[in-house]
Formats: structure tokens, C-alpha cells, sequence
């Protein structure tokens, strides 16, 4: 069960701001002529006028205690203004920030790039290639294709292959005899 005293604490803090955006928040103000409710630059209108309108009536402590509510409010309204204004000006300079870096990189990128278009025109190109065997060594770590081969690698191909065989037949067996009896390739055997 819970005691009376922590649900009066949850309900007086009801009407605090917690955060979030105060200038178009709703705010309900139990002033001394009963509940004002809005946005707190609606509220401090209103305890503004009910401010001059008991002045106007001679009533100068009521036009105090107006303006000490009208007060309130403004310093909540000033305190939320200078936030969101603080907020602003560190999100504006964290977007500097981000595109000074983006700059930078961007300016980086085109430098490496131009750099890397420029070298391959500086640096002398050899105006004939060697694709000799000597070229393509084991030493080199280059492997030897069908196109760095001139003359003299497929000439060298062909002596390294080992010459081939000649295929050679089996003989066949000589006809016998009586060939018209023979029905079959086996010999038959003698009686």
C-alpha cells in the first residue's frame, strides 16, 4: 500500500517541465483568479493582462501577483529559449565540423588521384618489351604465358616434350587351313 506522502510527490511533479520542448509545451498555472492554461508565452500574456486590469481596478497587490506569475513563466520561456539557441549553435558547429572533414577528405581524395593520373605520365615508358624466356626466369617470380613465348620459347617447348611412341599393332594370327570350318577367331584344337 502506499502512503499518502509519495502520492502527493508524484502529483506536484506533474507540472514540472522534464525536458523536451517547453516553448510549445501546455502548462496549467493555478494563479490567484483561478487556473490559466497554455503555452507558457500564453501564459504570461494572460497574467499580463490580468496584471493591468488589477491596476486599473487600484488593486496593487493582485497587479504584483500577476506580474510575479507573468515572471515565472518568462524565466521558464527565456531559460527554454537559450537552450534550444545553445542546442542550435552546437548543432551548427558540429555540421561545420562534419563538412570542414568532408572538405578535407574530398581535397585529399583529389589530390591521390591526380597524383596517381600524373606518375604513370612522368615515369619513362620502355619503348620495347623483353619477352625473352630470360625474362620470365623462376627467379622472377613470373609465370610464362602463351604470349610472352616468341619463336625461340615454342621451338624450346617442342625439344623439352618427349617424342612419342609409335603405336605398335599386334600380329594378327596366320589363317589356318580350313578356313571354312573355322566359325570362330579361337584356334580349335587338335585331335
Amino acid at each position: 500500500m502506499r502512503s499518502s506522502k509519495s502520492r502527493s510527490r508524484a502529483k506536484n511533479n506533474r507540472n514540472r517541465p522534464s525536458g523536451g520542448n517547453v516553448v510549445n509545451r501546455v502548462f496549467e498555472s493555478s494563479g490567484p483568479e483561478g487556473k490559466v492554461r497554455g503555452t507558457p508565452q500564453q501564459i504570461i500574456d494572460k497574467y499580463n493582462q490580468l496584471a493591468r486590469d488589477a491596476q486599473l481596478s487600484n488593486d496593487r497587490v493582485a497587479a504584483e501577483n500577476f506580474q510575479q506569475h507573468a515572471e515565472h513563466y518568462l524565466r521558464l520561456l527565456s531559460e527554454a529559449q537559450r537552450e534550444m539557441e545553445a542546442r542550435r549553435e552546437e548543432q551548427e558547429r558540429q555540421n561545420r565540423e562534419r563538412q570542414a572533414e568532408r572538405d578535407r577528405e574530398r581535397a585529399e581524395r583529389q589530390e591521390r588521384e591526380a597524383a596517381r593520373q600524373s606518375d604513370p605520365a612522368d615515369a619513362p615508358q620502355p619503348d620495347v618489351m623483353d619477352f625473352t624466356p630470360a625474362a620470365a626466369s623462376p627467379e622472377s617470380g613470373l609465370v610464362e604465358t602463351p604470349e610472352n613465348k616468341g619463336a625461340e620459347g615454342e621451338a624450346a617447348e617442342k625439344k623439352e616434350k618427349p617424342a612419342r611412341r609409335p603405336r605398335t599393332r599386334k600380329p594378327k594370327p596366320a589363317p589356318s587351313e580350313d578356313a571354312s570350318s573355322d566359325k570362330g577367331d579361337a584356334p580349335e584344337a587338335a585331335e
